[in-house]
């Protein structure tokens, strides 16, 4: 018998029915009123996802490809900025920074730790001359199950002539981010984590600061241009400049819209309350968590591995055999943790599904515990 697979990973992530509907009916075209008028709501249902009054656009891209075009529209070359890092995707910001002759200043944390907002205002504050013209940072970080305090660093960038550059990948539309209310300069996201759909579309907003900035911009820029972009949504220029993946389009704004009919709070509470979920899961099992349970993510749980057990031949069990995917550590944390996904298009009884499979993987593994522990702690802490 073949079973669907669950995800339950960073992303991609599930897909609701009603998106999968979308994607199987045959394709329109972009020039038309049909898709006109779906595009339109995208972008209004977008703005209010993003908690913003500024024009969000829509890239045929993956999340590393809008985190390029926030580089390329707001920095010029030689441009200082501070680039924050708590683990892979931070690190990644920081190597498309200096792919584009940024001045490139590292501001790394130990993987595991979220970072310290008062570490970066004190650098901000020496910096009496403004060399530092933004700062790079990742809200959450998948590669370690932690999440930076954005509103806590914004409160101070936001009131100096610097841009705060956020990638929420992973975090938009699962995490509490309130673009305008917190003054965020950029954001960017994309299609497959929170936002409930298959990957291929990127999305990016801007500030007013932000776009003043994108006038300054000598940086090269023609695909990923956002002026082009926003100038089609106003109606002055060809919307879309490119042509659109189709079909993703139409199914991201179904997927809005089951979001919106859920409520943002309602799905930030959500995401919190599987969390915790996972965290009682783990600890039932003697597991330990990789980062402190205060900067644990509420969209990925990071565990490591009991002593002597192979998680990477545990994680290919869980699929293979019980088909759950999870996964495990990226980079120097290679088989060093497992990281289970609660993200966009989760239920109660995926968790409880997905600490089945992970418990009977474990057993394989020959790891002792009391069978059903697990299974017990996410129930309970999903009724309590």
């Amino acid at each position: 018998m073949i079973n669907e697979k669950l995800l339950m990973t960073p992303g991609p992530t599930m897909i609701p029915p009603r998106v999968l509907e979308i994607t199987r009916r045959q394709i329109i075209h972009h020039r038309t009123a049909e898709y006109e008028r779906s595009f339109a709501e995208l972008c209004d249902n977008l703005k209010t996802v993003f908690c913003t009054k500024n024009t969000v656009m829509t890239f045929a891209s993956s999340g590393t490809g809008v985190m390029e075009a926030a580089v390329v529209n707001l920095f010029s070359p030689g441009d200082k900025v501070l680039a924050v890092s708590v683990g892979a995707f931070g690190d990644r910001f920081i190597e498309i920074a200096g792919a584009y002759g940024l001045n490139v200043q590292p501001l790394l944390f130990e993987w595991g730790k979220p970072t310290d907002p008062g570490v970066i205002q004190d650098i901000l504050d020496k910096d009496t001359e403004h060399a530092i013209k933004g700062v790079l940072i990742t809200h959450n970080e998948t590669s370690t199950g932690v999440t930076n305090d954005i509103k806590a660093i914004a409160a101070f960038i936001k009131k100096t002539d610097r841009l705060l550059v956020v990638d929420a990948v992973s975090s938009l539309g699962a995490l509490e981010l309130r673009m305008d209310d917190w003054g965020l300069d950029a954001v960017v996201t994309c299609s497959q984590k929170a936002l409930m759909n298959a990957p291929g579309l990127g999305f990016a907003a801007l500030s007013d600061k932000g776009w003043a900035a994108r006038e300054r911009s000598t940086l090269p820029k023609y695909y990923w241009d956002l002026k082009k972009y926003r100038d089609g949504i106003a109606g002055v220029s060809e919307n879309p400049p490119f042509t659109p993946a189709i079909t993703l389009t139409l199914a991201q704004n179904e997927a809005l819209k089951i979001m919106l009919e859920e409520g943002l709070d309602n799905i930030y509470s959500r995401h919190k309350r599987f969390s915790a979920a996972a965290r009682a899961g783990t600890a039932a099992l003697g597991l330990a968590l990789f980062p402190d349970q205060r900067d644990s993510s509420h969209v990925i749980t990071a565990v490591k591995p009991p002593e002597g057990v192979d998680i990477g031949g545990v994680i290919k069990n869980m699929n293979v055999n019980y088909d759950v995917v999870a996964v495990g550590g990226q980079k120097s944390l290679r088989g060093k943790l497992l990281r289970i996904g609660h993200c966009g298009y989760v239920g109660r009884f995926d968790m409880l599904r997905a600490f089945a499979a992970l418990e009977s993987a474990l057993m394989d593994a020959g790891y002792k515990f009391e069978t059903g522990a697990s299974l017990a702690a996410v129930q309970k802490s999903l009724t309590d």
